[in-house]
């Protein structure tokens, strides 16, 4: 029977020769993650039962990014609980302050996830890793807890949308926007418990870091996951972060697919989704002036060092406007001081934005960037729900760096070529 790449990896893990959508499986994981607001309650379920032990202390992942460094009692204490079961149970991948970084940026950078596995992680974007050509999902703190103490999960065999990517993309424009555009075209589930797959000679024009962002909002559409074949941009990747050999899984040529989604990224423009939903995307060039309050330039979409070195291409020599809080968080320590060594802290400084340590911070309203009633954000986040980043009546506006950054200067949203 055809199988498409994530029915592979998947028959793989569950020691089957082959699945077919809908097919209710156990698949081995190869990595559990929490990070300091789901594991709490993956911990607390854990022990409630008596379960006294952990599959492979080894293959558990937890990150400290929500809400750290900690911005309030609540957050101390979840933090706290989380560092004490990882010396209980001698969790070696345990990340806290100092050491942590955004979850979905940090676990790739660190050599945790590479090609052929299977992951779940206790918050929605783990689907991030299929970049790498890995089977990765979200999962809920209880599916949580169950991973760490079984190194098992069960899953429903998702059928499968093809994106055929083709072209290459033009200037200012980037993997965000070629994200934002597929989610307008599709709605937040036109991919509802479906795969994204993506394909065609365009792939080789995506870096890795678009490729990431990409596979980070495929939940926005409402996929189970997304994923990349791997190639020689991904092995390259990999190399030197992990002594594990990856394991290369491809769809078979006559796989089936619900539909498949053709994109040219020579057609594609910088794009912007409107509140409160991601699907409400438009190009730049068709929207009137819309005036913001704050840019957030970070996240576990779009804080890696290609957006950190966009950000910084348009904002060197400017100034933001004095009535737009611009804040740039880069996703990991790593890329923080990458980020020194290369000037690009400076550049941010000089041109007036706050330069931030790792954290997700306002993404989720959590801190550093919280929006008041009536305050518009253009952000490189991958939500912009109600409320999503602070008061229910503020609005946040989803777009790229490139044009985050050219707002920022502008005082509305808008991009580089309107400078």
């Amino acid at each position: 029977m055809a199988m498409t790449m994530t029915q592979k990896i998947l028959a793989a893990h569950a020691s089957l020769d082959e699945v077919k959508a809908g097919q209710l499986i156990n698949v081995r994981l190869d990595l559990v993650m929490g990070n300091d607001v789901t594991s709490p309650v993956a911990i607390n379920e854990m022990k409630s039962k008596g379960f006294k032990n952990v599959f492979d202390k080894d293959k558990i992942a937890l990150v400290m990014d929500h809400f750290t460094p900690n911005k309030d009692i609540k957050s101390a204490e979840h933090c706290k609980q989380v560092r004490q079961f990882a010396g209980e149970y001698s969790i070696k991948n345990f990340f806290d302050v100092g050491q942590m970084g955004i979850e979905h940026a940090l676990l790739p950078e660190k050599g945790l996830v590479i090609s052929g596995d299977t992951v779940i992680g206790a918050d929605s974007h783990t689907c991030t890793y299929g970049a790498l050509g890995a089977f990765s999902t979200g999962v809920g703190s209880t599916d949580m807890a169950a991973g760490m103490i079984s190194g098992m999960a069960w899953f429903k065999v998702p059928s499968a949308i093809k994106v055929v990517v083709t072209g290459k993309m033009g200037k200012y424009v980037s993997g965000k926007d070629l994200i934002l555009h597929l989610i307008g075209m599709i709605g937040v589930d036109g991919a509802l418990y479906r795969s994204l797959e993506f394909t065609g000679d365009g792939i080789a024009n995506l870096s890795m870091d678009d490729r990431f962002c990409i596979a980070n909002m495929a939940i926005e559409c409402g996929a189970k996951n997304g994923i990349f074949p791997v190639d020689e941009k991904t092995l390259q990747y990999m190399k030197g972060r992990t002594d594990r050999e990856p394991v290369i899984f491809e769809a078979d040529e006559d796989a089936e697919y619900d539909e498949v989604i053709n994109i040219d990224l020579s057609e594609l423009k910088p794009t912007v989704a409107f509140p409160h939903l991601p699907e409400n995307a438009r190009t730049v060039d068709s929207i009137e002036k819309v005036y913001i309050d704050q840019a957030v330039i970070g996240s576990c979409t779009n804080g890696r060092i290609e957006d950190m070195r966009a950000a910084a291409e348009i904002l060197k020599g400017r100034k933001v406007q004095p009535n737009v809080r611009t804040i740039v968080i880069p996703a990991t320590q790593n890329i923080y001081l990458q980020c020194i060594k290369e000037g690009l802290a400076e550049i941010f400084v000089e041109a007036g934005a706050v330069f931030s340590t790792p954290t997700c911070g306002p993404c989720l309203g959590g801190h550093m960037g919280i929006l008041a009633a009536g305050e518009k954000a253009v952000s490189t986040t991958n939500r912009n729900f109600v409320g999503r980043m602070g008061h229910p009546e503020s609005e946040v506006y989803l777009a790229s760096p490139y044009t985050a950054a050219a707002s920022a200067v502008l005082g509305y949203i808008g991009t580089p070529d309107m400078l």
